[in-house]
């Protein structure tokens, strides 16, 4: 059951990706930058849930830190910026920060399957 649930989220990963890609979401250097890195990272939990090995262990400890470390930079400080570029509503009053923060639980599984498969 666990795998059908790795396999499931897998799949919104990647279909919100490809989704965002194909709607041509990212207009600028930044959220061109944030798409990679959501690539590398969605290929670093493929290999953790299909126990694929992929490059070697301390690439994916970097990739770990480093996604992490640019998913909360992402969330709290350029999110907000190009809400537009994602069709959201450039008017809206600026979100709290613990809402921000809470936005990152939906990527905590994803980085739980690196941390388990990097380390």
């Amino acid at each position: 059951m666990a795998d059908f649930l790795w396999i499931i989220y897998l799949g919104f990963l990647g279909t919100t990706a490809i989704w965002f890609l194909i709607k041509g979401k990212y207009k600028n250097n930044i959220t061109r930058f944030d798409f990679v890195v959501s690539i590398i990272t969605w290929l670093g939990l493929f290999a953790y849930v299909t126990e694929t090995e992929m490059l070697i262990p301390p690439v994916w400890k970097m990739v770990f830190i480093f996604g992490l470390l640019w998913d909360a930079v992402f969330t709290i400080f350029f999110a907000e910026r190009f809400a537009s570029d994602f069709g959201l509503d450039e008017d809206a009053e600026p979100m709290p920060l613990a809402a921000k923060l809470s936005g990152l639980i939906t990527v905590a599984p994803l980085y739980y399957g690196i941390f388990q498969y990097a380390f």
